[in-house]
Formats: structure tokens, sequence, C-alpha cells
């Protein structure tokens, strides 16, 4: 009887069945062959142990290239690698085809494969079998569109556009006319995006549990493909999840994992309306696919969770600027630079200031104005940033002054930076504007930032020189001077971080010269549109922007930009001043003021650019030259001559259309009360042609006494031509 018998040995059940066993140490690079197995590879049909490179000889090189991707999928896959190679005697000539079944098993801490498989010949592929050995041109075929496909998901930026893409892949030799991407959130599976089906259908599967009965669970839970060629082995496999599925009318699907760093996010679906037996080239290429496809949404969803974190972190860390002020218009701006979570140091602030103190002269309403810039473009600048904003927010609110709040907010960032075991010390630079909206004064007081720069009623644009002192947290102990200027009606102010100015390749010159031409440009038209004047600053320096630019645009940043603006606007227009029609127009007044302090000769010097820029239209070049001589003279004399500190004012007044009637008056006041004294000095004299000069040179002077000190002014007045000479009336 059969169950008297003992069964017989593997290896001769293998033998009867025309069946060769081999095993493969990839480690080793050996194969051991049994008897039938060495006679199938066209060696001596006894147990043998060869090397892997006399195994590779026997096989066709096409067939043995597709070996190592048919394993690899396997192993992925957890599923049994099959191939078909063609065995070569040594001319060459194909003497049999045999069909290889083997299970690998990977060493994850090594990567290498460890095989036990079968071998026995066939005489021909049958239909529907497996691609190997692959043609060239469909060799081709796939690599090309790998390629293209690698390429096109690796430029995809949000989710969105990776499925897009995803949904316009054409497969070489099959194309799926169903897609479907889920995700995995805790023991949930949800539908990221679909392609192929109508709108409504995607609602059974948007929201399922891990432990659901349908391919793509399984899939997510397993980390595991999942191929079904056939409605029926779909219906048998699962049979809970198949009414949801019978209606799309698909004969095939896959299922495969999208797996980042070893972590399965979810699954992709491909479903054909053609069977599609899912050979090893087909498996294949829809792994790499997945895999690239898997990439991409990781890149995404990484791109996606950043820029939501950069848009809250400038939401936290950039104010709201408030309620309207009477009389004033504010405007900001800021663009992060590229890399990272674009958010550096630079920052802006708007501070209301508390009211009922002694410097309060127009009552409440008093606020701040902030600009500045910390060193670097990292996370620790730009957490930097929002300490020491807290900071300043915290001085200014116990109503110190500028200076005060400069000099306690240096010694609060020199602290929280100086370390003497890990040398990281970091510097800020910084503007900071007190601002009275009832008389346009500002006091400021600076620490190493650019300079303010004002835009007149009639477009000239001025830098307004201002003192200054060390960036904030180089010295503890640095003192900030202030300086008092006045916003004239219908002026506008601009303080900016040098990334407006320098980028682009430019410097601190040139890239001035840039925004100047900008301000210049721009119609201000009654009283200025500062938010329209705030995009013509940021476009002039990089195309089109929003409040806060982010994305590709933002990625080709150089450095930070922040950007204030403060408008004052002009008085409501009443009977008599000639704005109504009722009344003689008044001409308009072009004004700049600058102290000069004993201990700052050197900004005499900002004193004459200063003046230059103020009479940049003037028609006679001579006539600027003597203004800005007889102002250096004046201001010297102060500082010789007397222990006051010397107040510049210059004005131009009239019409830049009627350059006859314009008029040109500058005056320094000082606080002595000394007058000073015509003299005629030799020639080896070095002082005493102050006042001849003034009398060569300008139309009117004068020295008028005041309550307390005295006056020195002059006038010169534009001739009609540029040359100085008054042209005739017939031309």
């Amino acid at each position: 009887m059969l169950t008297d018998q003992p069964l017989p040995a593997v290896g001769e059940i293998l033998s009867a069945l025309a069946t060769g066993l081999w095993r493969a140490d990839t480690g080793a690079g050996l194969v051991a062959l049994d008897g039938e197995a060495a006679r199938l590879v066209g060696l001596p049909p006894e147990p043998v142990t060869v090397t892997e490179a006399a195994v590779r000889a026997r096989f066709h090189p096409v067939d043995w290239i597709e070996v190592d991707g048919v394993i690899r999928l396997a192993a992925a896959e957890g599923t049994i690698a099959e191939v078909r190679m063609r065995v070569m005697d040594e001319r060459g000539d194909v003497v049999r085809i045999v069909r290889s079944r083997a299970k690998p098993s990977l060493d994850p801490a090594t990567g290498e494969f460890d095989l036990v498989g079968t071998l026995q010949e066939v005489s021909e592929p049958p239909p529907g079998a497996a691609h190997t050995p692959v043609t060239g041109d469909w060799r081709r075929s796939r690599e090309a569109f790998l390629l293209d496909a690698g390429r096109a998901l690796a430029e995809a930026r949000s989710t969105e556009e990776v499925l897009r893409v995803a949904a316009g892949l054409s497969m070489p030799g099959f194309s799926p006319d169903g897609l479907a991407v889920f995700g995995v959130e805790a023991d949930r599976l949800g539908l990221i995006g679909h392609h192929g089906q109508q709108p409504g259908d995607e609602r059974p599967f948007t929201h399922m549990s891990l432990d659901t009965d349908y391919p793509a669970a399984e899939v997510a839970r397993t980390g595991r493909a999942v191929y079904l060629s056939s409605p029926e082995e779909y219906r048998s496999r699962y049979p809970a999840s198949w009414p949801l599925a019978e209606r799309f009318a698909r004969r095939s699907w896959a299922f495969l994992p999208l797996t980042v760093a070893g972590r399965t996010m979810g699954a992709w679906m491909a479903a054909f309306s053609y069977p599609v037996s899912f050979t090893p080239d087909e498996r294949s290429v829809l792994t790499t696919v997945a895999r690239m496809l898997a990439q991409a949404l990781s890149r995404a969803g990484a791109a996606e969770t950043e820029r939501e974190l950069t848009d809250g972190l400038q939401r936290s860390m950039l104010p709201m600027l408030g309620p309207q002020i009477p009389g004033m218009s504010v405007a900001a701006r800021y663009v992060p630079t590229g890399g990272g979570l674009q958010v550096g140091g630079d920052w802006y602030d708007m501070i209301p200031l508390p009211s009922g103190t002694s410097r309060t002269r127009s009552g409440s309403g008093r606020f701040a104005l902030v600009i500045g810039d910390v060193q670097g473009h990292d996370v620790r600048a730009a957490g930097l940033m929002g300490q020491l904003r807290i900071a300043l927010r915290a001085y200014a609110a116990e109503g110190h002054r500028p200076d005060a709040v400069l000099s306690r907010a240096s010694r609060f960032l020199h602290g929280i930076t100086y370390d003497e075991e890990y040398a990281d010390l970091r510097f800020a630079t910084c503007l900071y504007i007190e601002v009275d909206p009832g008389t346009g004064t500002l006091e400021i007081a600076r620490a190493g930032h650019p300079e303010p720069a004002v835009r007149m009623c009639d477009g000239t644009v001025l830098t307004r020189s201002t003192s200054g002192g060390l960036p904030l947290g180089v010295d503890p102990d640095a003192d900030y001077p202030m300086t008092r200027l006045s916003l004239e009606p219908g002026e506008t102010m601009l303080i900016c971080t040098d990334g407006l100015i320098e980028t682009g390749g430019h410097d601190l010159d040139t890239g001035w010269l840039r925004i100047r031409r900008v301000l210049e440009a721009h119609d201000s038209g009654l009283d200025g549109d500062v938010e329209a004047l705030a995009d013509a600053l940021v476009q002039a320096v990089h195309g089109p922007s929003s409040h806060h630019t982010t994305g590709p645009l933002a990625d080709r940043r150089e450095d930070d930009i922040a950007v204030l603006l403060l408008h004052r606007q002009r008085a409501e227009r009443g009977a008599g001043d000639g704005r109504d029609g009722s009344g003689p127009l008044r001409p308009p007044v072009r004004r700049t003021a600058l102290t000069v302090a004993q201990a700052e000769p050197e900004r005499i010097a900002g004193a004459r650019r200063q003046l230059r820029e103020l009479l940049h239209d003037w028609r006679s070049e001579d006539q600027v030259d003597s203004a800005v001589l007889l102002v250096s003279e004046m201001l010297t004399n102060v500082l010789v001559h007397t222990d006051a500190d010397a107040l510049l004012v210059a004005e131009v007044a009239g019409a830049s259309g009627e350059p006859a009637a314009r008029r040109m008056r500058i005056e320094v006041t000082d606080a002595s009360d000394d007058l000073p004294h015509r003299r005629r000095p030799g020639e080896l004299a070095s002082s005493g042609r102050g006042l001849m000069l003034m009398e060569l040179l300008a139309d009117a002077w004068g020295v008028d006494p005041r309550g307390e000190g005295k006056s020195i002014w002059f006038e010169l007045r534009e001739p009609a031509t540029a040359d100085g000479t008054t042209a005739s009336p017939g031309g």
C-alpha cells in the first residue's frame, strides 16, 4: 500500500521531475548546484560549487542583466522570482531555455541576497509570459519613460502637482486609466487624490480603517504590493470590498506601497480597463514609479509643511501695523530669503507708545517704528529676532527715549548671545524712530543700520543723515545719540534693511541709486499711495510680490528684505490756500535740517552731500558749488569759534518749472551770542574769509540775533539758464 512506502527524498523527487536545485550566496559570490542543475547549465551532471562568474558565463548576457532586477523586485514584494534564460555553449549558440524560480531573502544589514531555487528546461515561453529576455526596443522605451517620469516628479513642488504628473504618465506597452493615491494617518487610510473616476466616486475610500478588507489597506499594513490580474481574482481575495470596485468595470489592478526611508506612507493604485498579466518587467516599471512617486509626495509634503510653518512664523513674528493714524499712512513689506524656513533675522515693528509723559507735545497717538536685521539667515537668527523684538517692545512701553531703548536692547542681546565656550556672538543693526503724528517730529536712534530716506512733495529724495552707534550686541555699554528730524506734510520716509539695497549684486551706493529712481518715479498725487510704493520698491528688486512672498520666487532671494514707509498727509485743503481755486497757489517748499554737534565734525561732509541732493535739479552748477562751499564755512566757524552745536536748515522755494522764481535759503543757527565780524585776512591767514565769500557769492545774506544765540543765513536765486545768464524775451 502507498502508506507503507517511505516518501522519497526531495532531491529524488526533483530529479525524477527533471528539476535541478541550486543555492546562491551572493556575499561570497558562490553558487551550489545539484547534479540536475549542473547538467541544465552545461556542466558535468554531478553536484558542484562554482563561482557566480562561472555560472554567468553559461547564460546569454542580455538575460543575465535582467536577473538582478527581477530578484530585487521579488525581494521587495516578498514574492517568487521567476526568470527565463538562454543557456549558451562554448560557441555562443543557444542549447536550451531554462526557467528558474527562486525565493530571495534580503539581509537588511548588508543588502546581500540569499537564494534557494529550482531550474527546469522549457521549450518556449507560453502566451502572455514574461518579457524576459527583453527586446532592445522595449528596454529603451522603458528607460526613456522612467527618465522622463523621474524628471517630472522631481520638479513637482506640491502634492497637487505630483498627482497631476502621475495622472499624465504613459507607461511603455501598458498604461492605467484609473489612479488613486492613499495616505496613512494613524490607523486610518485616506484618499489623497485620484484620476480617471467621476466626482463623488471617491467617497467610500476617503477615510477607511487599515483593517479594512481592501487591497490598498493591506498594502499599507504589510508594505507589500498586491497584483490582481482579473476581476475573479479580486473577488476571491477581497470579497468584502469587491462591490466597491465592481462598478468601475476595470479588469486588472496593481496596488503598490509608497515607501520612504523604510516607512510605508501610503499606497498607489493603478487600475486597467484591459487584462494585464503583471510580468516581472511590468511589475518592475510599476515598482520604480511607485518609489519615485513616494519620494515626490514626501518632498512635496515636507515643502508644504515648511511653507505652513514659515507662514505661521511670519504671522507670529511680524506685527500688524495697527489702527489708522490720523494724518499719517504706514505700509510695510517683508520678503524672506530662500532656503531653510525662509525666515531670517530681518524684522519691522510698529509700537504704540504710552501717553501723558513730559515729552508729549501733541497729546496721545505717539508711536515708534522699528526696523532691524539680526546677523544670519538661519533659525537661530529668527529666534534672536523674536526675542529682540519683544525686548524692544518692553523697553518702549516703559516710556524710554529712543537712545535708552537701543542701549538697553544692546545690553540684552549681548547677554543672551555671549558665550565664552561657544563663540556664537550675534549682533543686529536697528533703526528706532519715535513719531509724533501731530507735529511730524521724528526722534531717531540708529545702531549700525542704513539711514532713512525722505521723498519730498516734489519727488526730490534725500538720505537723512542721522547720528548712530555700534550694532546692537557688540558692546553692552555702547551709546546711541539721537537725531531729531521733521517730516513735512506730503513727505514720505523710507526705512529698510540692506537686502532691499544690495540684492542683485549691488553695493550700498549702486543699490541706493536704484531705489532712489523708484522713489523719484513714483506718482504720489496729493497724498501718495504708500502701499503701491511699497510694491514698486520690492518689484524693482525681485519682480511682482505680495506682502509676504514665499515659493519659487522667494527661493531666488539673496537676503531678507524688510521695508517700512511712513507718509505724512497734507493738511485739509481750505479756502484761500490756492488748492481749491479760491486763492493764489502757494509755492512748494523743499526743506531739510541737520544738526552738527561739536563732537561730530565729520558730519559736515554729510551736510554737503545732503545739500547737493536737495539741489539736484538746480540749474546752475556754479551756484550749487557756491552753496556747498558757504555751508562748509558756516558750519566750520561754529565748531571752531564757539562751544555750541550747529543747526543747518536749507530750503528751496518755488516751482521747478519756473526756475527764475526759485530761491534757496540756507541758515545755520548756534547758541553763541558772539556775532561774526567782517575781517581782511592776510595772504597766509587760515581764517577770516567766511563773510568775504558770502558777500561775493550770495545774492543776499545776513546775521540775525536770536533770544539765545544767532542765525547766519544766505540766499541764492536760480538763473533762467544753466550758465547763469538771463534769457532775452525773444528766446
